[in-house]
Formats: structure tokens, C-alpha cells, sequence
């Protein structure tokens, strides 16, 4: 995970998720509110919503968050349950949690290593290889 800058600017997680709807405008109004409730929750950074180019019925969220902790801590407040969790449950299944390795704005660059364990791609969830596993060299 990128170390947090001073500002919060940066984040160390992004959620990445995408929907295809044949109701654009009813889905970016959804996904509004979803964002906006969101961004009351301790460590939201930012986030974009995008329209496909090429695909007027694709749309993508990237949520941006300090930590995926705060990520998963949002998610599991009541009224996200009740409000964002069943939008968000219309995304396109796919990977949708990935941590940020590089960052860059006006202000400068950062960079990270990551915080994957050696053993992320080979353990499944649930199951540990043991009691602490290094991080994946990057």
C-alpha cells in the first residue's frame, strides 16, 4: 500500500467496479447517491465514474480509499448495507479490489511495493500457508 501523503490525496486502495445497464441514467443517478453516502465514511479519498466510449451502456466506479480497511469498514455500516450494497451487487463479477502501486498528481509521485503476501496468488480465502507469510517482492 502507498504510504498516505500528508494531504489524503493519495490513495492506498481502489475499488474498481463495472456495470452494464440498458437504463445509463438511472444506474450514474444510483450510483450518485451510492457515492455520496460513501464519502461520509472515514478514509473515502475520491472517486470517478466514467461512460465507456466505445460501449454508451458500460459504465465504471473507481472508489478511491486510504486503506482497503476503511473500504471494508464503509461496507459494513449499516446504511451501506441498506443503500450502496445492492447497487454495487449489479457490478459485473469480476476483481474489483486492487491496491495502488503507483501515484501521481500536480504535487509529485509515490511509490509502493505492495502489501500482498508471497503466497496471495497460491492461498485460498480462508485457508492460511502459515503464521505470517513476507510480502511478495515487487
Amino acid at each position: 500500500m502507498l504510504p498516505a501523503p500528508i494531504d489524503g490525496s493519495a490513495p492506498g486502495f481502489v475499488a474498481l467496479l463495472r456495470f452494464r445497464s440498458h437504463d445509463v441514467p438511472a444506474l450514474v443517478a444510483q450510483l450518485r447517491n451510492c457515492v455520496a453516502l460513501l464519502s461520509t465514511k472515514a478514509g473515502f479519498i475520491n472517486a470517478h465514474m466514467a461512460r465507456a466510449i466505445d460501449e454508451s451502456e458500460l459504465i465504471v466506479l473507481q472508489l478511491g480509499w486510504d486503506t482497503v480497511g476503511s473500504y471494508r469498514r464503509a461496507l459494513s455500516s449499516y446504511d451501506v448495507k441498506v443503500e450502496v450494497v445492492p447497487v454495487m451487487s449489479q457490478a459485473l463479477d469480476e476483481p474489483t479490489a486492487f491496491e495502488v502501486l503507483h501515484f501521481r498528481d500536480a504535487s509529485g509521485a509515490v511509490d509502493s511495493t505492495g502489501a500482498l503476501a508471497a503466497d496471495a496468488d497460491s492461498v485460498s480465502l480462508g485457508s492460511a500457508a502459515a503464521g505470517y507469510v513476507p510480502p511478495a517482492p515487487s
